[in-house]
């Protein structure tokens, strides 16, 4: 039996792309401005530092514009892919990474050329590359916080990436310094300029390397975090009727993420098991932000074996008449088979003693003990604790028996007629 749980994006979802739509649109024009700022800088600076700042803003002008309009489709579903095109996001980071790549190199080959003549540093430049350290610092901690938010992975990388590039911009800054006071510093015959052009590739060499290993983790759908599973596998296992998790793997696909789960059910009732999947998938919505899709499937639990409970007067085995207030209560395991007992403990009664809502209290202990059947005098029927245990699939049955030996014999005739 599967549950397919598809799930159509919300206004929320959509609030939310719209949201990373317009700090992409930001990041485009900032980048776009910092790059024509820096070429202009790097023409009349002759700064090699300058030049290489300026190489990383063009390219990550190309890429915002990419970036825009991939962003555009990634939440777009058609019939030919109707699970949606999230995946370019991912694509677009890896392109991103492309792009950080390709400046690395053309700054790798002006620093190799070497500097084209002198270097001529005024205020105007200190200061223009002061604002535009400014502005790449607070847009980085925006994109990231929205990101963050929202499970971006284009505005995670976008962040990401400012923070690099407020670090290869603050060396490029200082870098221009000594040629402002016109110091002539050099380290074994390399200037300050050579060295940040030198520092500002190893930056971008960084950024893109872990924007590509990101990327391409997801488009070659790797398995989601082990957190987020884990999470997913504790919001299961909370659920009473779920005996076992036979598997559960998810993958991302932009910032959406697909679930899948197998599970073992303690009903062989479809309409409940049904239910069940329904309250587990709605759990699991509430509490993982971003799940675009929940696949559950469910089987019976196979009745091989029944633990069954008997409430007990005394701990020789002697039935007592009321449920809730039983001294005692026997758990038996019981092989169907054979109606032979694999194993027999005799316990308190924790809740005995309870002023209010004893028998529920009750219950819900044997629920949480893994019963499968109660065998009891006392008529639960219409009461709470009658439909806790309903609602969990544990079979009650009113006996006539007085011990416990007889109790299990009635017991184990009753799930071979099941």
């Amino acid at each position: 039996m599967m549950r397919d749980g598809s799930h159509i994006p919300d206004s929320e979802v959509e609030q939310e792309t719209r949201l990373i739509g317009k700090v992409a649109l930001f990041a485009l024009f900032l980048n776009l401005g910092l790059a024509i700022m820096k070429t202009f800088l790097a023409f009349f600076s002759s700064s090699l530092a300058v030049t290489a700042g300026a190489i990383d803003s063009g390219t990550d002008a190309v890429a915002s514009l990419v970036l825009f309009g991939g962003l555009k489709l990634s939440t777009k579903k058609t019939p030919s892919f109707p699970l949606g095109l999230y995946k370019i996001e991912n694509l677009i980071s890896v392109f991103v990474a492309m792009s950080i790549f390709f400046a690395g190199y053309e700054i790798a080959r002006e620093l190799l050329a070497g500097p084209s003549g002198p270097t001529e540093i005024s205020v105007l430049v200190v200061a223009l590359l002061f604002l535009g350290v400014a502005a790449t610092f607070f847009f980085g901690r925006y994109a990231l916080a929205v990101g963050r938010r929202t499970g971006s992975p284009t505005l995670m990388a976008e962040g990401r990436h400012r923070q690099v590039d407020v670090l290869s911009s603050i060396v490029v800054l200082v870098s221009v310094l000594p040629g402002y006071f016109e110091w002539d510093l050099k380290f074994y015959g390399i200037s300050i300029d050579q060295v940040a052009a030198g520092v500002v590739l190893i930056f971008i060499a960084h950024a893109g390397w872990q924007l590509l290993s990101d990327g391409m983790r997801v488009l070659l759908d790797a398995s989601l975090d082990f957190e987020t599973l884990d999470q997913v596998r504790s919001i299961l296992n909370e659920q009473p009727m779920v005996v076992k998790i036979q598997s559960l793997s998810g993958r991302n696909a932009g910032r959406f993420r697909f679930l899948q789960a197998s599970i073992i059910l303690r009903t062989d009732d479809l309409q409940k098991a049904h239910q069940i999947s329904q309250i587990l998938e709605e759990a699991i919505r509430r509490k993982v932000p971003h799940v675009e899709r929940v696949m559950l499937h469910y089987e019976p639990q196979p009745r091989t074996h029944a633990r069954i409970a008997v409430p007990l007067a005394d701990p020789s085995g002697k039935m007592s008449g009321h449920f809730g207030e039983s001294s005692y209560f026997a758990l038996v395991t019981v092989r169907l088979s054979d109606g032979h007992v694999e194993k027999k403990e005799v316990v308190e009664n924790p809740h005995k003693d309870v002023v209010t809502a004893k028998g529920i209290r009750v219950a819900e202990w044997l629920v949480g003990q893994d019963v499968d059947h109660v065998m009891m005098n006392e008529d639960l029927s219409r009461k709470g604790p009658g439909y806790v245990l309903s609602n969990a699939d544990v079979q009650s049955t009113v006996t006539t028996a007085t011990d416990l030996d007889e109790a299990i014999v009635e017991a184990v005739s009753v799930h071979r007629t099941r």
